[in-house]
């Protein structure tokens, strides 16, 4: 195995076991990274503030690629910053308002936009975007700059939003299933692979030398760019078909153990 100079990991269903937390290994693992010369990335479809919490002092020693890719910072500087057009933004809401149980979230640079009064849906989604904020009405413009529209349907975004949402991808946007029960809009050439890619060439750092993981469909472009690529064993079957090796599944903290196994074979 070539030396590894990037590791970027998806954070929910790859990263984070099921109750959203970190292995308690993570900060030795972490520090050997650091002595190597490994440079640590988590990459997920949450806000930024949703992913920096998770590490706490080393926030300005790594890189965060949030929004699937609209927003890239390394060591707490922009990268890259992917704004959405608003009347995109108040087409898609209405189409969204159309579709039973659907529920929108603007994700934005400082926080995020929500009109729904579903209670329940509130208090659920505030656990991936931490800085929310209610508005009356989502078609009108928020003074932000907004880089993905999230949906989320009770039972399945596969089933229920896709299908009803698709076309948009005729009008220069990608619509992508980021989990069970999400979907992604977002500009056309947003995702986390584009993103992976902007900080290889930053850091002068080749696909040959990235370890990648991923469970979702919003994972398939970042693994695409990391020669080390690996799904979890709990990852969507298109998934499995695009890494070239697997992971065990993120209850049982496949990220560290497979990180773990690479650090020891040096």
């Amino acid at each position: 195995m070539k030396d590894i100079k990037l590791i970027v990991t998806d954070m929910d269903g790859t990263f984070l076991n099921s109750k959203y937390e970190v292995s308690p290994d993570f900060p030795a693992v972490y520090e050997e990274l650091k002595k190597r010369d490994i440079l640590f990335v988590p990459a997920s479809g949450r806000q930024m503030s949703g992913i920096t919490k998770y590490f706490g002092e080393i926030q300005s020693e790594i890189g965060f690629i949030a929004e699937n890719g609209g927003y890239v910072v390394y060591k707490n500087e922009e990268i890259f910053a992917d704004k959405f057009s608003q009347e995109s933004i108040a087409d898609i809401i209405r189409t969204i308002r159309a579709i039973p149980e659907a529920r929108a979230v603007l994700s934005a640079k400082e926080n995020s936009y929500y009109e729904s009064s579903d209670e329940v849906f509130v208090e659920y989604f505030s656990k991936y975007y931490i800085q929310n904020q209610k508005k009356e009405d989502l078609t009108l413009e928020v003074d932000d700059s907004v880089f993905k529209i999230a949906v989320y349907h009770p039972v399945s975004a596969e089933e229920f939003l896709y299908p009803a949402l698709k076309n948009f991808e005729d009008e220069d946007l990608v619509v992508v299933v980021s989990g069970k029960n999400w979907l992604d809009i977002m500009n056309k050439h947003t995702n986390k692979g584009n993103a992976i890619e902007k900080l290889q060439k930053s850091l002068n750092i080749l696909p040959e030398q990235t370890m990648a993981f991923g469970d979702y469909l919003n994972d398939i472009e970042m693994l695409k760019n990391a020669h080390y690529s690996y799904a979890m064993e709990n990852a969507h079957p298109s998934v499995k078909e695009v890494a070239r090796f697997e992971a065990c599944s993120n209850d049982r903290f496949g990220v560290l153990e497979t990180i773990k196994t690479y650090l020891n074979g040096m």
